[in-house]
């Protein structure tokens, strides 16, 4: 992913910014529910040749990618969407070669998200709803990336397409335009409005834009991207505090992550997951499943947890 990327990050602060306290008011607004926190972990696609005899065992093939992904991931952040909607037949494919516990989270299409009208009173969006339905229980949370003109002067815009969105199908919602989070009043504005909708305002970290992590939690689902740097020393501080987050969240009554790590070339992305999954294991009590390693002996990226 290439927004918000810098070429250096000497300089970056990347402490977490402080839970808002709004957080904790509204998770306690829901009713109490016993059922534990779901993680999902995964990545932005299955196709990745170079995990061949690292995350995917020596000599699968192309064919077999998606099989093989589901049995290390129980998430993946569906691109393909945002270019063209599948047809019944492909979505069924795609549902089939993955066990019950996995999610798919499909992106929007551009020619509804970028679209002047958002595909308000066109055909795109009943399409696409109707591809969403064929997912079934294997639909995980939708993904709306705003293109970066798109401005808070056009919330009530977004209002209205929320207000029409079905209620089975979770969305997350993504913010790029700096002036959603120019000033309190802004961000009380369009988090009432996600809100009121059921509504998940997508957490994206990454170096260049600080502003984008704005720790806003919406309903009781969120969606993380992190966006790492080549398995830089950061990143593992950097999941270490999204660790300690996901902790509190939990014990306030967060009930559903997404949590997508995203690398250069997303090569070594499976490794950040890898090592995410296993400090949540090792200093919390959540728990969920990610990848691990095929191969043996160091590889590229292997750190030695420091619990």
């Amino acid at each position: 992913m290439k927004f918000g990327k810098l070429q250096n990050i000497e300089n970056v602060d990347f402490t977490l910014p402080a839970d808002p306290l709004a957080n904790a008011a509204l998770l306690a607004s829901f009713p109490e529910d016993e059922q534990p926190m779901a993680v999902y972990v995964g990545c932005t696609g299955w196709s990745m040749k170079e995990w061949v005899g690292r995350w995917y065992p020596k000599g699968t093939k192309a064919k077999d990618f998606l099989p093989v992904y589901a049995k290390q991931f129980n998430t993946i952040e569906l691109n393909t969407t945002h270019y063209r909607i599948p047809d019944p037949d492909l979505v069924a494919k795609w549902c089939s070669q993955v066990p019950d516990d996995f999610r798919f989270c499909p992106k929007l299409p551009q020619t509804i998200s970028h679209s002047k009208s958002l595909g308000l009173g066109g055909d795109q969006l009943p399409f696409f709803w109707e591809a969403l339905g064929n997912f079934g229980k294997k639909l995980g949370s939708c993904f709306m990336q705003l293109p970066p003109y798109y401005g808070i002067d056009r919330l009530p815009q977004l209002a209205q397409f929320l207000s029409i969105w079905p209620k089975d199908f979770p969305l997350a919602v993504e913010f790029r335009h700096e002036s959603w989070f120019a000033g309190a009043a802004n961000i009380e504005e369009w988090t009432e409005v996600l809100t009121r909708y059921g509504t998940t305002a997508a957490l994206t970290d990454v170096a260049g834009r600080r502003d984008v992590l704005h720790q806003h939690l919406t309903n009781q689902q969120t969606m993380i991207r992190f966006v790492g740097n080549g398995l830089h020393p950061t990143d593992y501080g950097r999941i270490h505090a999204w660790v300690r987050q996901l902790a509190v969240w939990k014990e306030l009554g967060l009930k559903t992550v997404y949590f997508f790590p995203h690398e250069p070339d997303n090569i070594l992305a499976p490794d950040l997951a890898h090592y995410l999954v296993q400090y949540l294991h090792e200093t919390t009590s959540i728990t969920t499943r990610g990848p691990d390693p095929i191969s043996t002996g160091p590889q590229q990226g292997d750190q030695i947890l420091l619990f």
